[in-house]
């Protein structure tokens, strides 16, 4: 007998549940509109979305967007 025999098994783990807050207001959220507690917030964080509201802070300059005019000026645009 090995003495890694004689030590018993660890307690197995129990899931500590806790009760989901909408990350808008804090209320207990709603199982229809998860992880939110009602359309209201749902609608409140996709406007922040679709406002870039959610960046992540860099010293990087932004590059150029797009459709910014720069290709008419060079004169290689369409």
């Amino acid at each position: 007998m090995s003495p890694t025999d004689r030590i018993p098994p660890p307690p197995p783990l129990r899931a500590v549940r806790t009760e989901a807050k909408c990350p808008v207001c804090g209320r207990p959220a709603a199982p229809k509109y998860r992880p939110f507690c009602a359309k209201r917030c749902a609608d409140i964080d996709l406007g922040r979305w679709l406002k870039e509201g959610y960046r992540v802070p860099t010293d990087e300059a932004p590059e150029d967007a797009p459709g910014d005019g720069a290709e008419g000026r060079s004169g290689h645009g369409v």
